[in-house]
């Protein structure tokens, strides 16, 4: 063939066949463009589809952000985690938190009857403790506690319910709080305890207790440290230490002693159980509170345990037939005001403020105040009105001044209550006669001399005439020394007071420890001049051990627990002597005729020889009925504390009745001992004519009494005194 000369391009099949050629196919579509494809919504026109975009928008941002959020919040929380933990300190060196220590009080014999301060009965573990008491707690407090990691969302949610439900605000009252987070609490978030910041301990727990939101935030971030730092174990380890339990014990060792008489480790069930249930209000459900309420609590704890088998049926049954109860000692509601009054009078840096743990000896007899307060209760009960507020107090001691049982009032005290046995000043009214008489007598009077009960006045400058009255209203001519102090009569008390020397008898009075302010005009006679019932109670001490002066005591001796070290009392007990033992011999004979035919007959108790004086103030407001045996003085103060008079009531009456139902319970199964008294025999002496008006002539003074070497300071100022005169 031949062609044309032109060149033409090669024939191929794809443009030879190009209609029936088959077609390339289409790259394929990744995975994600296809879900991406999926997910993209149709596109839509108009303003819904405008609205929608924007919706979606904010809502993938907000998400972005939430997400984001929760990020550095986790991180921020797990850095928290990190930072407590790096700074928690060993376990063991935080099991004792107390920022002050223990005192405890015993008795004249040894036994324990109160407790002050915290106390702390050594370290325990989850190991050493019985286990019913680990069981109990858990079971109790946190059932959950051996798989969380601090925290429990299930309790905090519960916990917010119910106190929405309550009424109260979702942080206040159950907090949901899990035995870590109440550790956390007890650490007080790792803040140590510093006086120059709080004004006490209790202020320093009451900041670490306060609920906020971000406090709450931090705790929950500490216990979680916690977890960490710490095992499980070592958390329940603190928390057994430093639970407060009420009645001053910190930690359940202290508490189980305190209770129950026992260590720790030999807790029953139910005694774990009561302990455990004391948790949540230590203080208002303690069970020397009521026993009966505690027990009831115990029983719920224990089928808490029982549920979660953390007690055997068979175990349960017996607890809950053989409920717990308290110790001898706990059982004692007795010695509150003798407590506080040691505490105050005891050396300030091992009692009130102590950081050691003492043990304080004491004069405190549990079988004499007992015997005191059942007195009291029984008069009221039955010899008073039903409803009357008059208030009563009772001071025992020994002839030494060491008090025996102390009543500051009809009611059990809480520490630091008001105590009218020795912080209410009243006026002693005829009680205070006795310390005129004993001036009589140190200036050799004798009790069979007569003065004259005569209508009197003596002036008074700026008050004009002051005439006293006598009780009955009557005057009865001479009457010997006795016999106006049988019948408490007034006026011959004044005439002798006059007589004798105002300033005597303010020496003889402050001799025997009355240290309040003494009134200057001769209405100091009847005891117008305002003292305590300790006060008067320790001079009439003074008269029963032959005339020397008493310092009512109670501390004897203090000892430091971790040392043994024994620090004595730096006073108390008789001090110098103030009158003649003769002249105490008939005084004391003179005062027993006032319980043998006097006012104060109804102190009398058969087979026993008791000497005493009644006193009555101004309108009846206080009164009060002072008297001892061979033995004992016990004084008995009865009033309002409004200082309203009292209804029908003289110091020889419902005050001597508590007197006898006192003495009576101290002395019941003792042998008599007789009182150490000299009767004037029968020896006349009739009045000086010559002499002031009303009043005897005392005798040449007796030389300085040979029963007596070391006579004092007070003998020797009365010797000059009558000296002087002659």
């Amino acid at each position: 063939m031949s062609g044309n000369g032109k060149k033409r391009s090669p024939l191929v099949a794809e443009k030879r066949y190009a209609a029936d050629a088959p077609k390339k196919p289409a790259p394929k579509k990744s995975a994600r463009a296809r879900k991406a494809a999926k997910r993209a919504p149709a596109k839509r026109r108009g303003p819904i589809g405008l609205l929608t975009a924007f919706i979606g928008g904010i809502f993938r941002a907000v998400w972005r952000l939430i997400w984001g959020g929760t990020a550095i919040v986790c991180i921020m929380v797990g850095l928290g985690v990190f930072y407590f933990a790096s700074q928690m300190p060993p376990a063991n060196s935080v099991i004792d938190g107390r920022a002050r220590g223990s005192v405890t009080l015993q008795d004249r014999f040894g036994d324990t009857f109160a407790w002050r301060g915290d106390q702390f009965g050594g370290m325990i573990t989850t190991e050493t403790v019985s286990p019913h008491l680990v069981n109990a707690v858990v079971a109790s407090e946190d059932k959950r506690f051996y798989r969380h990691i601090g925290l429990s969302p299930r309790g905090v949610a519960s916990a917010v319910r119910i106190n929405l439900r309550a009424g109260r605000g979702p942080l206040s009252g159950n907090g949901g709080s899990t035995i870590t987070q109440q550790v956390a609490k007890l650490l007080c978030l790792g803040t140590p305890f510093d006086p120059n910041q709080w004004e006490s301990e209790a202020a320093y727990e009451a900041d670490c207790r306060r609920t906020t939101l971000w406090r709450k935030v931090k705790e929950a971030v500490y216990a979680m440290g916690m977890e960490v730092a710490y095992t499980k174990d070592e958390i329940l380890t603190i928390y057994l230490n430093r639970a407060y339990l009420g009645a001053g014990s910190r930690g359940f060792a202290a508490a189980s002693e305190r209770y129950f008489g026992k260590s720790a480790s030999d807790l029953r069930p139910a005694e774990a159980a009561m302990l455990s249930s004391l948790l949540p209000a230590p203080s208002s459900r303690a069970p020397t509170r009521n026993l009966e309420a505690a027990q009831q609590r115990a029983n719920v704890v224990i089928g808490l345990m029982e549920v979660q088998e953390r007690l055997s049926p068979e175990l349960a049954a017996d607890a809950r037939a053989n409920p717990a109860t308290l110790s001898s000692a706990a059982k004692q509601d007795t010695g509150g005001y003798f407590a506080d009054w040691v505490m105050a009078s005891g050396p300030e840096f091992f009692t009130r403020n102590t950081t050691e743990d003492v043990n304080i000896h004491t004069t405190f007899d549990q079988d004499i105040q007992a015997s005191a307060e059942d007195a009291l209760t029984w008069v009221f009960e039955n010899k008073v009105k039903a409803g009357s507020e008059a208030e009563a107090a009772i001071v025992v001691m020994s002839a030494d001044g060491a008090v025996r049982a102390m009543v500051g009032g009809r009611s059990a005290p809480n520490p630091g209550d008001f105590n009218r046995a020795i912080q209410a000043r009243r006026q002693p009214g005829s009680a205070f006669k006795p310390f005129i008489f004993a001036a009589a007598l140190e200036m050799d009077f004798s009790p069979n001399d007569y003065v004259n009960d005569t209508d009197m006045c003596w002036s008074t400058p700026g008050s004009g005439d002051w005439c006293p009255q006598n009780y009955d209203r009557q005057f009865k001519g001479p009457v010997t020394l006795t016999e106006s102090l049988v019948e408490s009569r007034n006026i011959p008390a004044v005439i002798l007071s006059e007589n004798v020397g105002r300033d005597i008898v303010r020496l003889v009075a402050e001799g025997f420890g009355i240290e309040s302010d003494l009134a200057d005009g001769p209405a100091l006679a009847l005891g117008v001049s305002e003292s305590t019932l300790i006060e008067m109670t320790g001079a009439y001490a003074g008269i029963l051990n032959g005339g020397s002066a008493v310092d009512p005591y109670g501390f004897v001796e203090l000892e430091v627990a971790a040392t043994n070290e024994i620090f004595p009392a730096l006073a108390g007990g008789i001090k110098e002597r103030v009158i003649r033992e003769r002249s105490a011999r008939e005084l004391t004979w003179m005062m027993s005729q006032v319980v043998e035919r006097g006012t104060g007959a109804r102190a009398k108790i058969d087979g026993w020889q008791i000497a005493g004086k009644t006193g009555t103030t101004q309108s009846a407001r206080d009164a009060w009925f002072i008297g001892f045996t061979g033995d004992y003085v016990t004084g008995v103060w009865m009033g309002y504390d409004d200082n309203s008079p009292l209804s029908g009531v003289t110091g020889g009456g419902l005050p001597a009745d508590i007197w006898r139902e006192t003495m009576t319970r101290v002395l019941d199964g003792q042998q008599p001992v007789p009182l150490p008294m000299q009767g004037p025999g029968n020896q006349l002496r009739r009045s000086d004519p010559n002499f002031q008006p009303g009043v005897a002539a005392p005798q040449a003074p007796a030389p300085a009494a040979p029963e007596s070497p070391n006579d004092g300071a007070i003998l020797d100022v009365l010797n000059n005194i009558l000296n002087n005169a002659n």
